[in-house]
């Protein structure tokens, strides 16, 4: 049975709000981060990113109150005016420190990786992994990851809209990125995830928003129920493949933390059990997830109404 109308308009609004918001910002912040970069380099340039970063916290206001919204929850009180500063210029320096990680200037960083045993564990046996991430911290740090290990392939797995802005921005500073991205929607789309992962690839998912008409599932996040999307961990469950979380948080000046934690194993799911599993991954998913906010709260990236009730969208 398809959706009633008003509730595949209250998607549709959740979306635009979403995808609208944070990309425009993306692109605007890379444009000028790669402009000023180049031409600086990264220390030099650290000092007009505090600048770029309180521009966009004086006039992006529903960004600012989204922030705030959410910092008030991760932190257990009411953020200051510093909190929110943080919060933008953490998202910010991610953003920065792309354009060097693409050009391989790894010698640029200092990154810790927790958990590295995980992944190679899991790795080991051949069918490769989901790592289900969010728009925390840096994916591109865990991605570098990669590129600089022998053995370990780390590839994104995204929508096809979303796969194709990202790879507009990539091609600019290093068309050899662009490879690295599948994006769904395409015919042959799962037949590329499922020949990566025969290969033994790793395959990044982010599993903190929804787009449009996708299922969802509330769970319990940072003191209210909040939706996640179902359809990233039912991927998983569908390739019966293990699922890895993976965060790359961002610990200031040049320093990096990597954490992989174990979420779920589909390997030997069975079909009639696939939606409990599923459900059960959802939660553990979000609850790792709140667990790596209250401790680097700065790191989560979605300035929207995570916590918007579903009756409180405008048609």
């Amino acid at each position: 049975m398809s959706a009633p109308a008003p509730e595949i308009a209250r998607q549709a609004s959740q979306q635009a709000e979403w995808v609208r918001r944070p990309e425009r910002s993306n692109r605007a912040m890379l444009r000028l981060m790669t402009w000023i970069s180049l031409r600086m380099g990264r220390a030099p340039a650290r000092f007009v990113l505090a600048g770029i970063s309180l521009y966009f916290l004086l006039f992006a206001p529903a960004a600012k109150a989204a922030s705030r919204a959410y910092l008030r929850r991760a932190l257990d009180r009411e953020p200051a005016f510093a909190d929110l500063f943080r919060h933008f210029h953490s998202f910010a320096s991610t953003i920065h420190d792309r354009l060097f990680l693409l050009n391989a200037r790894f010698d640029l960083f200092q990154v810790e990786v927790h958990g590295e045993d995980v992944i190679q564990d899991v790795l080991a046996a051949g069918r490769g992994a989901i790592l289900m991430g969010a728009h925390m911290g840096s994916f591109e740090v865990v991605r570098a990851l990669g590129r600089r290990q022998p053995g370990l392939r780390v590839a994104m797995v995204m929508y096809e809209e979303n796969a194709r802005k990202l790879n507009a921005a990539l091609a600019a500073i290093n068309p050899a990125a662009v490879q690295d991205i599948i994006p769904l929607g395409q015919i042959d789309s799962m037949l590329r995830v499922q020949a990566c992962l025969d290969e033994g690839m790793a395959l990044g998912v982010l599993g903190d928003r929804t787009l449009g008409g996708d299922p969802t599932l509330r769970v319990p996040f940072l003191g209210a129920d909040a939706e996640f999307p179902v359809g990233p961990m039912r991927l998983a469950a569908m390739l019966k493949r293990p699922v890895l979380f993976m965060s790359g948080l961002y610990l200031g000046g040049n320093r990096y933390a990597i954490h992989f934690e174990r979420l779920a194993d589909f390997s030997a799911l069975e079909r009639s059990g696939r939606d409990a599993a599923i459900q059960s991954a959802v939660a553990v998913y979000a609850a790792c997830l709140e667990r790596h906010c209250r401790a680097a709260p700065c790191n989560w990236f979605n300035f929207f109404d995570f916590w918007r009730p579903k009756d409180a969208a405008k048609p």
